[in-house]
């Protein structure tokens, strides 16, 4: 269809890694000679992506790692192709993990030893032990799961109920690698139960020399060199080539003629390249898929590749424009908090932020769930927030006086400077909230972050990260939590967000996760204003691009369903 690859392979510094020459023949229902070429921003460092949680590593991770399923839309949705996933018991509290018949790329079956050997990575097997106040080794008291090597599963006991059980274990990298690694060894089977009995009796030298392989072996060399070993996927894509030049890094993705998954590839190969300055300019050039953010400067020329049967997708990226309240100052009062917050109409900021946008922002009234998950619809409904915080009982003029403030009352409200939304937000609320006898402050700062910490500001325009876990939950909204921006404590949200973790019951989980909003909507120091959305365009000649929404593998998650024509 294109020249693609002239530029991109000036001053480049490039090395093909391929699978070995004896490999199954690909997939029936791969089509010979198509390739997309996606406008990729990413960074590939690590084939171990539990080990190095990066973006760019989880978008890899996708495509070439199988597992027991994903979230899509806020729930769990198993992939029975890999395996099966069920509580044995509630006390104690133990899941099976079984394994279907997938193998490794070297057709090496996937087993019992791969999964002992990813609830070790996530278990902090392979992580320096904590120390006490006196400075003494304190190791985590954990069962080593039982093993059954024949039917390829595990049964994993854990302290205590955990809401996301169904991702708590993984297989990141093949363990007969990382016994070949760590212990000298060639035979794949013996470097399995090499690597099953040092976890089993927690040698601890072994354990090293694991944890060694485990956190060095699958690092990505600068200039793309990697080993055939480390190359391994478990998933419908395996990485052929890792490209490195001036521009940035090109990974290319070709079938893995040893997948045994439901869904198979279609396209013969896929390639993440750098974006460039002018993403859109390059769809039906050198790009078939990018992603941008829309902004005014870009809007006309969305609306023309709409115009010419481009597809344009709009979906979140997981994080959630709000206004937060600092509790101190001015708005230590609960009164004055919701007596300026009812004077802030949500739709009038979020479309000055969104100016020619205005459509692509999803309202929202949640901190801790975002839209199009079921529960958010129970969030929604059970919070409180239209009844506290979306609907002023009263006049916000009177509001006002009666919690004490007169007309004029000055709110130094903070927001990114170079962050379009925030400011045409930050305008709108100064002319909207000037309405009811508030006289909103410009504290805008180059310095975001910087002037958050400070705390020098009674209201805030921030996007912040949804979070996705009762981990996250508590270090936005817990009362030690690292990423609290008002500092807003809550012995009983504390308590809320303890249960959460350890329910297991989607439906109990929707109803703590409201009352946890509640709580928040309570407190009256954050407004949830809007999505933060993201485009993505794809050319006519590609089919089957299904974007999510959230911060993790928005393209890749779904490569098996994407067509092309040759």
């Amino acid at each position: 269809m294109r020249g693609r690859h002239g530029a991109a392979a000036l001053l480049a510094v490039s090395l093909a890694i391929g699978l070995t020459a004896c490999t199954p023949a690909l997939p029936e229902s791969v089509i010979p000679g198509t390739e997309v070429i996606v406008g990729w921003s990413g960074e590939f460092t690590s084939f171990n992506a539990q080990a190095s949680p990066t973006a760019g590593n989880r978008d890899i991770a996708q495509a070439i790692r199988g597992d027991f399923g994903d979230v899509i839309d806020g729930e769990f949705v198993a992939d029975e192709g890999f395996g099966t996933l069920a509580i044995v018991s509630e006390a104690p509290f133990t899941v099976r993990y079984d394994l279907t018949e997938p193998v490794w790329s070297d057709s090496i079956p996937l087993d019992a030893a791969d999964l002992l050997l990813g609830w070790a990575g996530a278990s902090g097997y392979f992580e320096p032990p904590s120390t006490d106040a006196g400075g003494a080794e304190q190791a985590v008291p954990l069962t080593v799961p039982r093993i059954d090597e024949f039917a390829r599963s595990i049964d994993v006991t854990f302290p205590q109920p955990v809401m996301q059980w169904q991702q708590a274990v993984s297989v990141p990298v093949p363990a007969h690698v990382v016994g070949q690694r760590a212990f000298g060894l060639s035979d794949a089977m013996e470097a399995k139960q090499a690597v099953i009995e040092a976890i089993q009796t927690g040698d601890a030298d072994s354990l090293a020399a694991i944890a060694a392989v485990w956190i060095e072996d699958f690092t990505v060399a600068g200039d793309g060199s990697t080993p055939e070993d480390v190359l391994l996927s478990s998933g419908p894509y395996v990485v052929d080539e890792i490209e490195a030049s001036d521009a940035g890094q090109s990974v290319t993705l070709v079938p893995n003629p040893s997948y045994r998954g439901i869904s198979t590839s279609q396209v013969a190969r896929i390639g993440l390249v750098p974006a460039g300055d002018a993403p859109l300019a390059a769809i039906g050039d050198t790009l078939d898929i990018a992603q941008v953010a829309p902004s005014a400067a870009n809007r006309e020329t969305v609306r023309e590749l709409e115009r010419t049967d481009r597809v344009v997708d709009i979906s979140h990226d997981g994080t959630v424009w709000a206004m937060f309240l600092n509790p101190a100052g001015l708005f230590s009062q609960h009164a004055t908090r919701t007596a300026f917050l009812h004077a802030v109409p949500i739709r009038v900021v979020s479309d000055g932020g969104a100016g020619p946008w205005t459509s692509a922002y999803t309202g929202t009234t949640s901190m801790v769930s975002a839209p199009g998950s079921r529960t958010y619809d129970i969030v929604n409904e059970d919070s409180g927030f239209s009844e506290t915080l979306g609907t002023p009982g009263e006049d916000p003029a009177l509001e006002r006086e009666s919690a004490g403030f007169a007309a004029g009352t000055a709110v130094c409200v903070l927001y990114d400077r170079g962050s379009e939304f925030a400011g045409g937000a930050f305008t709108a609320l100064r002319e909207a909230a000037s309405e009811f006898g508030w006289s909103i402050a410009d504290c805008g700062s180059d310095d975001i972050d910087g002037a958050l910490e400070q705390g020098n500001w009674n209201a805030a325009i921030v996007r912040v990260p949804v979070p996705d876990s009762p981990d996250q939950i508590a270090a936005q909204w817990g009362t030690q939590g690292g990423a609290s921006i008002t500092g807003d404590a809550s012995p009983a949200r504390d308590a809320l967000i303890a249960r959460l973790a350890q329910t297991t019951d989607v439906y109990e989980a929707r109803d703590v996760t409201a009352q946890i909003e509640a709580s928040i909507v309570q407190s009256a120091v954050a407004l949830p204003i809007a999505m933060n959305p993201r485009l993505t365009i794809v050319d006519r000649d590609v089919t089957g691009v299904t974007p999510r929404s959230g911060t993790d593998a928005s393209l890749t998650h779904a490569l098996t369903q994407w067509t092309a024509a040759p």
